[in-house]
């Protein structure tokens, strides 16, 4: 054999091992397992519909059916697994953290209809049932036992308006934003927000300290009408301490226009107020208690009737004021902030 036919061979060689090598690396890439750093997270592996599987996750499905028959060096071949990682799994299983606070998990989170986050769940079990949790544990004992909290999404329906023209005298805008109150009844906010119920349409109108955090009067009615405005500040009356003399803030909705409703809160010592037209952010105090109400009892529920809708709703009402914990009241329901400020 001449020098030339062995360097042509060797070339040849080296040619088909570098196609190999390619054809391999596309492999990986295609249907096998990804290379680190590939738009994935490292130790993990894409499974069904992009669900990424974890080293751990493919160490159980190894031992089951190495426990059946199949050559092991084949399943870690196939999994994409080192042997030593196998071995370390199986000598390290997965350690359970505080499976001793499920029950208590489960009772709070059945609470409200739709179930509440974390930092609700944790406040509950630091302070109702006397037990010391990280924040970093909580979350994980709800993924595990399942429970997920919705994250909050638009209002797929038109929302309630009833912005009519400027029809009264010019209020000013008080709080400018300033939502932040150092007692109870010195802030307060109201609004209008409607639901969809049994074929129908619902209305509430709260009032809200900003103070406390609790709801110190509301009104749930078929239409928002000057009527409902009537009930709720007689409900309203009957809850204010002597002697105060808060801001109530509002949008620039009708009824806050109307002369009946300035006149009464003249009569009853209540400083009134009003956001700026189209300007949602400066009632945003109020604004995001609709957000939370509709999420932990409204959202993906369907009611036979108005009677229901608003017997639960009066039932979750109460529920926010004497049980729901909040954490800038340093985990106390509005009812215990509120008892504990008038009292000093």
């Amino acid at each position: 054999m001449t020098k030339h036919t062995q360097a042509q061979g060797t070339a040849e060689g080296r040619e088909i091992q570098t196609e190999t090598q390619a054809d391999a690396r596309a492999g990986a890439r295609g249907g096998g397992r990804v290379p680190e750093g590939e738009g994935r997270v490292p130790g993990k592996t894409p499974g069904p519909a992009g669900v990424q599987v974890t080293r751990r996750e493919r160490s159980a499905v190894v031992r089951l059916l190495a426990g059946q028959g199949h050559r092991l060096d084949h399943l870690l071949e196939i999994a994409g697994l080192p042997r030593s990682t196998y071995y370390h799994h199986l000598s390290r299983p997965a350690h359970v953290s505080r499976p001793d606070v499920e029950p208590m998990v489960r009772e709070i989170w059945e609470r409200t209809p739709n179930g509440c986050g974390h930092r609700q769940v944790r406040m509950c079990l630091v302070h109702e049932f006397g037990t010391r949790i990280s924040a970093k544990t909580v979350p994980g004992v709800m993924r595990r036992m399942g429970l997920r909290c919705a994250i909050r999404s638009r209002n797929p329906w038109r929302r309630y308006s009833s912005y009519r023209g400027e029809t009264g005298d010019h209020v000013h805008n008080l709080p400018e934003r300033d939502f932040t109150a150092d007692r109870p009844f010195s802030k307060l906010g109201t609004d209008v927000t409607e639901s969809r119920v049994a074929g129908s349409k619902a209305y509430l109108a709260p009032v809200y300290d900003m103070g406390s955090k609790e709801i110190v009067a509301w009104d749930v009615s078929r239409s928002p009408d000057l009527e409902q405005q009537k009930r709720l500040l007689a409900m309203l009356e009957a809850r204010l301490p002597a002697g105060v003399e808060p801001v109530l803030h509002s949008d620039m909705g009708w009824q806050y226009q109307h002369r009946w409703w300035r006149d009464e809160l003249e009569r009853l010592g209540i400083r009134q107020s009003m956001s700026r037209k189209g300007n949602c952010l400066d009632n945003a105090a109020t604004e995001q208690v609709f957000g939370h109400l509709k999420d932990e009892f409204y959202r993906g529920r369907e009611f036979d009737s108005y009677e229901q809708f608003k017997r639960e709703l009066d039932a979750y009402i109460i529920h926010w004021n004497t049980r729901r914990r909040q954490i800038r009241l340093e985990g106390r329901t509005p009812e215990e902030f509120r008892s504990m400020s008038l009292a000093v």
